[in-house]
């Protein structure tokens, strides 16, 4: 039987703890037997999305590359993790409705940490930054993040551990029949 893929797609503000769930899922889930990639977004910028900027527009063109690839992931058996910004409500749609299209599994988890609590994780500095006035158009703080309305999952990460976390995502994929 072919295992089942899906692209699990964590949104939410920078430094949110996104990446680090993605990564602690990941391993639970190899050490089970599944297939698993983890599309982070800065590699997916360094790589696939060179170039692009971070206008509304390039914003949506990354978004939409990394969904296109999740989606050739997941359909080839793959759980396709994606800790991604992507701010924009239309864009995380279009890539929903993509994978509607393709028949493929699609699953939104909003890694809802507050902007208060990510500014002070702060990992790349990019809060300081922007504090300091050296960068503008920081998702969450002068530039828009749209929440999901109505996610598959919302995780709180500053009310659990990452371990936690990662259970909770593991938990509504054992729920939906993925692990």
């Amino acid at each position: 039987m072919t295992e089942r893929g899906a692209t699990v797609w964590l949104t939410g503000l920078p430094s949110a703890g996104k990446t680090t769930i993605a990564y602690e899922l990941a391993g639970r889930l190899r050490t089970e037997g599944h297939r698993v990639e983890v599309l982070d977004g800065d590699e997916i910028r360094e790589f696939l999305s060179a170039g692009l900027g971070f206008s509304r527009e390039d914003r949506h063109t990354n978004v939409q590359r990394i969904g296109f690839v999740a989606e050739l992931l997941a359909s080839q058996g793959v759980k396709a993790l994606v800790p991604v910004i992507a701010p924009y409500a239309d864009s995380r749609e279009a890539v929903r409705t993509r994978h509607r299209s393709e028949g493929t599994r699609y699953l939104e988890v909003h890694v809802a940490t507050p902007v208060e609590v990510c500014s002070v994780r702060d990992v790349k500095g990019l809060y300081a930054k922007q504090a300091a006035g050296e960068i503008s158009g920081l998702t969450g703080v002068d530039d828009p993040y749209e929440a999901p309305g109505s996610p598959d999952l919302r995780i709180e990460s500053h009310t659990q551990s990452v371990e936690e976390s990662a259970a909770a995502l593991h938990a509504l994929l054992t729920e939906r029949g993925l692990a």
